[in-house]
């Protein structure tokens, strides 16, 4: 779960996150939505999938993202049960929200 969070600490990362919630997008298409450079893109990018929470795929010479978002959802659930917050299991809580695991 700490990977997860350290993963989220970052603005540009959670950035990443909403505009994978569209849709899977190239590395390059993410890339030009931020003024950084492309390493610095590509070290955002391996924190992202060090903490499972998006899954890259070959296309030809491109590298497409796609958001895990049930990864996301369980380390947000974990972290409010270490809370007190919501006590029943995962999919339990996750019908209550309205959330689909999608």
């Amino acid at each position: 779960m700490s990977q997860v969070f350290r993963a989220l600490s970052d603005p540009t990362r959670r950035r990443v996150l909403q505009l994978l919630r569209q849709g899977p997008m190239s590395a390059g298409d993410l890339s030009d939505q931020f003024d950084v450079s492309k390493p610095t893109m590509s070290a955002h990018f391996a924190v992202l999938k060090e903490a499972d929470l998006v899954h890259a795929e070959k296309a030809g010479k491109s590298v497409i993202y796609h958001l895990k978002l049930s990864v996301l959802e369980e380390a947000l659930l974990g972290f409010a049960q270490s809370f007190g917050i919501g006590v029943g299991a995962p999919d339990q809580q996750r019908e209550k929200a309205g959330w689909t695991g999608n």
